[in-house]
């Protein structure tokens, strides 16, 4: 829980700005956020505790996550991870607090180092695994499983593997079986179905392919 504490010294350097007329606004808003993180944090570290779940150091969370871990499986949250959970923590609109939870015994979720989430939702039955440096735009969901296992409509569960780097756009939903290449980029709306190569746009419901995106300098 000490971890909750580290960030002060990140956020010190924006009281540096000239205060005036023009800038008081933007200045207490930004300390009020300061404060409410860091209680939000503690919080967080503390309900990971709760739930038997490993979450390592610095990550910080705007608003209150809702952590649920099903006994017999494992999740584990790399560091310095942000989770904004509060309406106000993303001002695109974050409509639900982030929801990390595994559904059934042997379920797992690993979440790499430098993910960010706004009001996401991963939910497991099976497997999700999240690389390092995900972006996850508001509102977004990631999950292995149909949900409703007592309807014969449904199929078995599958596992979800996100690579570094993927950005998935607000309001994206990635469903059961797939694996998105590093690299990619989810356009804004779209429905993930089936696998998404690396270092590629796509969007669409459901989505495809629409472009090539040039290979970061490693």
């Amino acid at each position: 829980m000490i971890e909750a504490f580290r960030l002060i010294e990140k956020d010190t350097c924006v009281f540096m700005r000239k205060i005036n007329r023009d800038s008081f606004p933007h200045l207490a808003d930004v300390f009020f956020r300061m404060v409410r993180r860091y209680y939000f944090t503690f919080l967080a570290y503390l309900s990971a505790r709760w739930w038997g779940i490993r979450l390592n150091s610095d990550c910080s969370f705007a608003g209150r996550p809702r952590f649920r871990r099903h006994p017999q499986s494992f999740i584990s949250i790399g560091a310095a991870c942000k989770f904004n959970s509060s309406p106000f923590s993303n001002l695109i609109g974050v409509n639900h607090p982030c929801i990390v939870a595994t559904l059934r015994e042997g379920a797992n979720i690993q979440i790499g180092d430098g993910c960010g989430f706004s009001g996401t939702t991963i939910a497991c039955a099976n497997n999700i695994t999240l690389g390092r440096n995900i972006r996850c735009g508001a509102n977004t969901l990631i999950t292995d499983t149909d949900w409703h296992r007592d309807d014969d409509r449904t199929g078995p569960d599958a596992p979800v593997e996100i690579c570094n780097n993927v950005w998935l756009g607000v309001n994206v939903t990635v469903l059961k079986g797939v694996t998105i290449g590093e690299n990619t980029f989810i356009a804004a709306g779209s429905v993930v179905t089936k696998n998404l190569p690396p270092n590629v746009m796509a969007g669409g419901v459901p989505a495809k392919v629409i472009r090539a995106l040039k290979k970061p300098d490693l």
